[in-house]
């Protein structure tokens, strides 16, 4: 999974010195995709099923879709606006999920050729060092990172509300443009908590079990264990679980 995420890694690193806008296709509002997004995938893909040919796959650009027992969830580009805007936050997330568990994950972050990965039970690395998540015990002395809306405003009031308490509350917030580098941010100490919605499968699986296997925790809004397929997480570094959920929720109750 490493070698896999690594070589469309360095496909995607390639074309980004010469990348054009004039090449983005719009899948719909603040929704863009490239033949860069598409041919990663479909590299990831193939080289995935020589690695377990009886998975499914969950994938972001429907080059392959089927579901089985064991299912590759991938992001071929996570962080496409920043790709095409010039950006440094890409991601490249491979997962493996079986009965709506992920199992092994691996998020190779392409600008700074850091590779985090981890399987159940067996720890997180980056770059193959045990990563772990900090120590950071309260809101007052934490680093907070979220993702902006782009396209279903609907929770939009629910959402400024929370930024509004975090902003007055904690260290500050980060909005890398990248679900996958958030979560391993989190797993590696350097933010402490994480929260977003609108999300789908391939953005947080591979991120997921890197959080979870570096220490941290991971829930839904309403703090049951619906993150991978419910569209919403909240995550953070474990200390920070209760305090962090509480406002998360509370803000979000009405949504």
């Amino acid at each position: 999974m490493v070698a896999c995420a690594k070589k469309a890694g360095a496909f995607i690193r390639k074309e980004r010195e010469s990348f054009s806008y004039s090449k983005v296709e719009i899948k719909g509002l603040n929704d863009m995709v490239s033949y860069v997004d598409k041919t990663a995938e479909q590299m990831i893909v193939a080289d995935l099923q020589n690695i377990f040919p009886e998975a499914g796959f969950i994938v972001e650009e429907n080059t392959r879709s089927e579901r089985r027992d064991y299912n590759w969830i991938v992001d071929p580009l996570d962080g496409t606006t920043n790709f095409v805007h010039g950006m440094r936050a890409i991601a490249v997330s491979i997962a493996l999920e079986h009965h709506n568990r992920i199992i092994a994950g691996v998020v190779y972050e392409v600008a700074n050729d850091e590779c985090f990965c981890a399987a159940k039970g067996s720890g997180a690395f980056l770059n193959g060092n045990p990563i772990h998540v900090s120590q950071r015990k309260t809101l007052s002395e934490s680093l907070i990172a979220t993702g902006f809306p782009i396209y279903n405003f609907e929770r939009l009031n629910n959402y400024l509300g929370a930024l509004s308490y975090f902003m007055q509350h904690t260290h500050g917030l980060r909005r890398l443009g990248s679900a996958a580098t958030d979560l391993c941010y989190v797993a590696c100490g350097r933010m402490d908590a994480y929260f977003e919605y609108n999300l789908q499968p391939w953005d947080v699986a591979g991120g997921g079990i890197v959080l979870q296997e570096a220490g941290g925790t991971i829930c839904d809004f309403s703090g049951g264990d619906n993150w991978i397929f419910g569209k919403e997480l909240s995550a953070t570094n474990g200390h920070l679980h209760e305090e962090f959920n509480s406002v998360v929720r509370n803000y979000f109750k009405t949504a």
